[in-house]
């Protein structure tokens, strides 16, 4: 049955089984948004990390679980299985969102593409490799983003985040495997981190606000599950995906705490804002 319901607190964040995305739709929840998710993990147990030194690990979290997380903060929740390579599901996501609630209001690009390439030297790179992490991590979020602005702007605004990444503006202090990472990944990050300055310059005026949140190094689930298979504990020392998250949640309450378009570094607006405690020194 649809419910139009239309109070400016329904939210669609992709990427959600697990990490900033599952952290983001759970806060967002605390906060009183209702919340749809995608991913491609649709029910427990079914994880499994197709990343460069992923090996097929089997890995927490699914659309289940993070809806049942939603709806125990008693807001709604949404569950919608969709490939970030499959721009037919996600605009059916995005529809089905609209029919059944009426309208999004925040839009969370957090998803990307963890197939091989995203740590590959530009000399083993194949063209395939970019163009699927081109397709993945810059397509895809446009695709959103056009998808969810119509109803927005019919509405008078609505707001987009864009998760961006410390690759799509910085250079490697060395190459991978040194510290580096694949220019597969930073170009694709680099593409989409244009997004959000463009949408407050040619719509800004329009009611469409749209931030960059670059979440700094997060020891994710899938993070923690390889450095266990390869030896790595305790080697990186990141925040919990809750950090991110929390930054995002308080971001979307507080619109005009900073520029329209801006780039907003989570983990400092955490620790400024006192939003999370601190996790630098556990």
């Amino acid at each position: 049955m649809t419910n139009n319901r239309s109070d400016g607190r329904r939210a669609l964040v992709t990427g959600a089984t697990r990490g900033i995305g599952r952290a983001t739709a759970l806060a967002l929840a605390a906060s009183g948004w209702d919340v749809a998710v995608t991913g491609r993990t649709e029910r427990r147990g079914e994880g499994r990390d197709d990343s460069d030194t992923g090996a097929g690990r089997t890995l927490p979290g699914s659309l289940e679980e993070t809806g049942e997380g939603i709806r125990s903060e008693g807001t709604r929740s949404l569950e919608l299985v969709a490939d970030l390579h499959d721009r037919a599901a996600l605009e059916g996501a995005v529809d089905r969102v609209i029919a059944e609630w009426g309208g999004i209001d925040l839009l969370v690009n957090n998803a990307v593409d963890t197939a091989p390439g995203s740590m590959v030297p530009i000399i083993d790179l194949s063209v395939a490799q970019l163009e699927a992490k081109l397709a993945a991590n810059a397509v895809a979020p446009f695709v959103l983003i056009q998808a969810v602005l119509p109803g927005m702007l019919e509405r008078g605004g609505g707001t987009v985040v864009d998760v961006t990444s410390h690759t799509a503006t910085a250079d490697p202090p060395g190459p991978v495997g040194q510290g580096g990472w694949g220019v597969a990944y930073a170009a694709s990050k680099a593409a989409a981190h244009r997004f959000a300055p463009l949408l407050a310059v040619e719509l800004g005026d329009r009611g469409i606000r749209a931030y960059n949140v670059d979440p700094g190094y997060v020891e994710t689930e899938r993070q923690v599950v390889n450095a266990e298979a390869l030896g790595l504990v305790g080697h990186y020392q990141g925040a919990p995906p809750t950090v991110p998250a929390a930054a995002i949640a308080w971001l979307v309450d507080h619109p005009d705490a900073f520029e329209n378009g801006q780039t907003i570094r989570a983990q400092k607006l955490a620790l400024v804002e006192a939003l999370h405690p601190d996790w630098r020194n556990r």
